[in-house]
């Protein structure tokens, strides 16, 4: 019996897109492909995941997982030592936390009124984060996960953002579009290129003043960050369309950009699903991905052929945007179909 990526994930417990991460680095490589090209696994695929899982959960770095398998029986006395300090910061993490509880006892009963504000923000936050995103998902994002700054990282981009908004530098200006520029490149990836991420991460914002409060991401800047992006990729556009054409892409080029995350969201995971490119449920995604680009491209054939020349030409039309090529294979068939349909 072989199993599909989708099917032995959902097995497993895992993600198709940590199967494929497997896969890439040389951990878990299917031994056989379908006739469309879908990863097969078999009997020693799933053995061989069953003993990654196994040290996993023993506290072993996916880097170090190789080379044990490849010679068993020689690494214990380090796995160990990994299990011990993994451990350990779980242990100081816990004694910081009850340090902060124990000094505040001490204050609320000797009769102080002890500054509450930024430790029940911060506790306040972490509930929040637990409503939106699941326990998988707080471990990716790097605002949990990542290096110790990328919390000063995006502190300091968006005082940047408040800045200029705030001195009437108009988003069309060189400097708001590079700082926009960072921002959607910062966003992919302290997301891992999840579009899913982002759209909850929107939508946390949106429906709770105290994240909008602690991040400085009011819906006045995240608008401001848009236009800004916007204008650096119309900027890209312009050399490859004529004036009309332009003013329209213009004019139009904003109007539903907020809907594009959630859609390539839905995308990633078909494609992570091992859903069919030629199936029906591809074929609507595309045809509501042309609805969106025709929001801007405006219906003219040779209009669109122009956008899709900007795009081969212009890498960085995809910069910040969540587009991979992977997504982009899988949407081509029933792209060209939707194209050929909207051209009659």
């Amino acid at each position: 019996m072989k199993l599909k990526v989708g099917e032995l994930a959902k097995r497993a417990g895992l993600t198709v897109r940590a199967l494929h991460h497997y896969d890439s680095i040389g951990l878990l490589s299917p031994s056989a492909r379908s006739d469309a090209g879908y990863r097969l696994y078999d009997r020693a695929d799933i053995a061989r995941l069953h003993q990654i899982q196994a040290l996993r959960r023993f506290g072993v770095a996916l880097a170090d997982i190789g080379t044990f398998l490849a010679s068993p029986g020689t690494r214990l006395p380090a796995i160990v030592d990994q299990q011990i300090a993994a451990l350990d910061q779980q242990i100081a993490q816990a004694g910081q936390l009850r340090g902060q509880l124990a000094q505040l006892q001490r204050q609320l009963a000797a009769g102080d009124e002890p500054d509450l504000a930024d430790w029940l923000t911060t506790l306040e936050l972490m509930t929040m984060y637990d409503k939106y995103f699941t326990k998988e998902q707080r471990e990716r994002l790097a605002f949990f996960a990542g290096p110790d700054g990328t919390k000063a990282e995006w502190d300091a981009l968006v005082a940047d953002m408040h800045t200029l908004m705030a001195g009437g530098t108009p988003p069309s200006d060189p400097a708001a579009q590079q700082l926009a520029l960072t921002w959607m490149d910062m966003i992919v990836r302290d997301t891992g290129g999840e579009a899913q991420l982002l759209v909850q991460l929107n939508e946390m914002n949106d429906k709770e003043p105290a994240v909008r409060e602690r991040n400085g991401i009011t819906p006045a800047l995240q608008g401001y960050v848009l236009q800004a992006f916007g204008a650096y990729r119309l900027g890209l556009y312009e050399k490859y369309l004529s004036p009309a054409e332009f003013a329209f892409t213009r004019a139009n080029y904003g109007r539903r950009a907020q809907e594009w995350p959630a859609l390539i969201a839905r995308v990633q995971q078909e494609v992570d699903a091992g859903t069919s490119p030629a199936g029906p449920v591809a074929a609507q995604l595309a045809q509501e991905w042309m609805d969106l680009f025709c929001s801007y491209a405006g219906t003219d054939p040779a209009t669109h052929v122009k956008i899709r020349r900007a795009h081969a030409v212009e890498p960085a039309l995809r910069q910040g945007t969540y587009v991979t090529e992977t997504l982009l294979d899988f949407l081509r068939p029933a792209l060209a179909a939707a194209a050929q349909r909207a051209a009659r």
